[in-house]
């Protein structure tokens, strides 16, 4: 939501307010900032977002920048003076041109990353892709069809897992044993869960955490499985 609208203050303090111990905000940087030509000139606006975001104390978790798919390597040297001018918190950077994922460039761009300690958002958009005549998942094929390159060039990583509605299991096999070495490895996982009918996002997240505890992946419970009875509809009479 961060990335159209920059929230207030107040907004901010109400998210705090209103989430618990351990909940982790990884608020996306505005549009704004990352689609509005160079980036390094949107440097000092980037910092006065993260100093408001910064007010989300303990729920603050990673940021993240998105590049549109416009943005190619081309356009290096820009990218890295707006990467080496960010300070104070965790970043990740999501890249959508198809060259970012081509050597020489990959390499350059991990390597520049891993120097900075700023992570690497992985989209993964198979899911739409495998199943083309889908004509539920057509306005998600807007998202760029990019490969999946699992690298990790922090001590955390961030994965936008794009699911079908239904169709994830071999996906999520896979996910689950990636997410299971990373984290042996001591890398902290942000991983999200997205799905073109939104009605289907929260189930194919539960199906991920019951993958992980089957493979006894140590994550901790998902904050349904702590109630001890189903919610209800009440009544107002």
């Amino acid at each position: 939501m961060t990335f159209y609208a920059i929230p207030d203050r107040a907004m901010v303090d109400r998210w705090k307010s209103e989430t618990p111990p351990g909940f982790k905000f990884c608020p996306k940087l505005p549009k704004t900032l990352t689609h509005s030509g160079r980036l390094a000139a949107s440097i000092s606006g980037a910092l006065q977002f993260l100093e408001l975001m910064q007010g989300l104390d303990d729920r603050l978790g990673v940021l993240f920048a998105q590049l549109p798919p416009s943005y190619s390597p081309a356009n290096f040297k820009d990218l890295e003076a707006f990467l080496r001018g960010w300070k104070g918190a965790n970043l990740a950077l999501e890249v959508r041109h198809a060259q970012w994922f081509q050597e020489p460039y990959r390499t350059r761009l991990n390597e520049l990353l891993q120097e900075l300690q700023i992570g690497r958002v992985l989209l993964d958009t198979r899911p739409i892709y495998e199943c083309e005549d889908d004509p539920q998942l057509a306005s998600e094929r807007k998202k760029p069809r990019v490969p999946l390159q699992p690298d990790v060039t922090a001590s955390f990583s961030l994965i936008r897992y794009i699911s079908h509605p239904t169709l994830n299991q071999q996906s999520l096999d896979e996910w689950a044993k990636i997410v299971d070495r990373w984290l042996q490895q001591g890398t902290e996982i942000y991983f999200f869960v997205h799905c073109p009918v939104e009605e289907y996002s929260p189930q194919n997240a539960r199906q991920f955490q019951r993958l992980l505890e089957q493979e006894a992946v140590k994550v901790p419970p998902l904050p349904w499985n702590l109630i001890e009875q189903s919610p209800s509809q009440m009544s107002l009479f």
